[in-house]
């Protein structure tokens, strides 16, 4: 099983799979922590731990713990499997699709902002509409279904007429199932977990916008994809350089794009697999354009 884990991070365009992992792998650990603090006598402990991945709906105490718009959407309920459960499917569902279209990188980074979303509509509704204010003394919210629907309306917004096809409904266009969630949501809103539809529509939200933006040439998690690029280069041993010194010859002139070998386009392709196209330079665009000339 490790070692299928460790495959899955090397990967590339797996981004999908890995956030289903690192979500399984915190409700795991976050269920033994629970039965462990439970049987000892020491449950408090494990509502200290749990806090830590809880987002309040209180702003005061939300201000304390202001980690938790990200880590809520990797933990999720322990006594009600089907929260995780429909959760990871959808994930890997959309996520799939999203990745053969824009990447692995893009998902990763909606689904942070969709977190993001998600949790500050949750909080900017429960202080400041009076209606929800009064409703605000449960302990705190968790689950990825905000990050999940931002992936959800983002592919749906992407290809709003790509075909699913469901037991016993055969063939549904995902434009609505994107739209049949968010009715049910909107519904919800003002039931007993209002708070978790309340952030269902935030990622939803989140994820339209980024579509739309994406489309007209802005990418707003392109700050999210530099920083992870950041974290992973402090855990990547790098070669150390060697230099050599040899004759120059005078370069000959060249007409025309710039060439490239079978091996620069296949580093080309597996980036545009990865990240999409458009992440390619102009001279990597030139050699690809070249290169499907011969």
């Amino acid at each position: 099983m490790f070692e299928e884990f460790r495959n899955a991070f090397q990967r590339p365009n797996n981004a999908h799979v890995q956030l289903i992992i690192i979500n399984v792998v915190m409700f795991l650990a976050l269920a033994v922590l629970y039965v462990f603090s439970t049987v000892s006598g020491m449950a408090s402990f494990f509502e200290i731990v749990h806090k830590q991945f809880s987002i309040p709906p209180q702003l005061a105490e939300f201000i304390t713990r202001p980690w938790t718009i990200f880590t809520y959407a990797f933990a999720h309920s322990l006594t009600d499997i089907f929260h995780i459960l429909f959760n990871m499917l959808a994930l890997y569902w959309f996520g799939k699709l999203f990745i053969e279209y824009l990447g692995g990188d893009k998902l990763v980074a909606l689904y942070l902002l969709g977190a993001i979303a998600a949790g500050t509509v949750y909080l900017l509704v429960f202080n400041t509409i009076p209606f929800f204010k009064e409703r605000s003394t449960f302990d705190g919210m968790v689950g990825a279904s905000g990050a999940v629907f931002a992936v959800m309306v983002a592919a749906a917004t992407l290809l709003p007429n790509y075909t699913f096809f469901l037991l016993f409904l055969g063939p549904v266009k995902i434009k609505y199932i994107a739209g049949f969630y968010m009715v049910l949501s909107f519904l919800g809103s003002v039931g007993g977990n209002a708070g978790g539809n309340i952030a269902h529509l935030g990622g939803a939200l989140m994820g339209f916008v980024y579509i739309k933006q994406l489309q007209i040439g802005v990418n707003w998690g392109g700050w999210i994809s530099i920083t992870l690029d950041w974290f992973k280069g402090l855990f990547t041993s790098r070669p150390s350089v060697k230099v050599t010194y040899r004759k120059t010859e005078p370069r000959k002139a060249t007409t025309g794009f710039a060439k490239a070998s079978q091996e620069e386009i296949d580093v080309i392709l597996d980036k545009i697999s990865d990240r999409g196209y458009e992440s390619l330079t102009k001279d990597e665009k030139e050699k690809l354009f070249n290169a499907s000339k011969k």
